[in-house]
């Protein structure tokens, strides 16, 4: 097997398409597209975002914020609130002609179009020498009734969601499931224990 250095780079594959979204002071809606986003508990979510983006300003000062998957059908929309800036494009949300409604349990929007949003409270800020993560307080998730399966669970297959490739700057879909969680590995699990 051969194998070749590439030097540093972020190596992680898949990241998730999330837009995560606030009010800023004046009731605009910021929103930014962000891949460095990480469930952190099960009632809690982490951001990885610079501290300058006009959508961490609008969180410190709202206190809350959601997070959308994004999905296939709305990628163009989405990679548009990641090369747009809201500090220097004050109605970028607005140019992007989609829409949005108060949450009705925090103050921050839900942008109709992405079929899955988490709602959630400003829980802390970490501000280190190496990390500026925003944790958020997941008090709700909403969802479009057409990403839902049978018993009214998120289906990933019809959720479509983006993935974000690092590597070239590409986005994927994921489409096929190739196992069960927590199944997958239980013979090695027998095998290890000597059962």
């Amino acid at each position: 097997m051969s194998r070749k250095d590439l030097g540093v780079q972020p190596a992680v594959f898949p990241m998730p398409v999330m837009m995560v979204s606030a009010y800023d002071e004046k009731g605009t809606v910021q929103v930014l597209n962000a891949a460095w986003v990480m469930i952190c508990e099960m009632d809690k979510i982490a951001l990885f975002l610079d501290e300058d983006h006009a959508t961490t300003k609008a969180i410190r000062q709202s206190k809350a914020f959601t997070v959308s998957i994004a999905d296939r059908e709305h990628m163009d929309v989405a990679d548009f609130y990641g090369i747009a800036s809201g500090n220097t494009m004050s109605d970028k949300f607005a140019k992007s002609g989609y829409t949005a409604e108060k949450s009705p349990r925090i103050h921050a929007p839900i942008i109709l179009e992405f079929p899955v949003t988490m709602e959630c409270e400003l829980a802390e800020i970490v501000e280190t020498e190496h990390l500026h993560a925003i944790v958020g307080k997941i008090v709700n998730v909403s969802a479009d009734e057409k990403v839902l399966d049978e018993n009214g669970k998120i289906n990933p297959i019809k959720l479509n969601a983006l993935i974000f490739d690092q590597f070239q700057s590409g986005y994927y879909v994921a489409t096929e499931q190739v196992g069960k969680a927590w199944n997958a590995g239980k013979e090695i699990m027998k095998k290890a224990k000597g059962t």
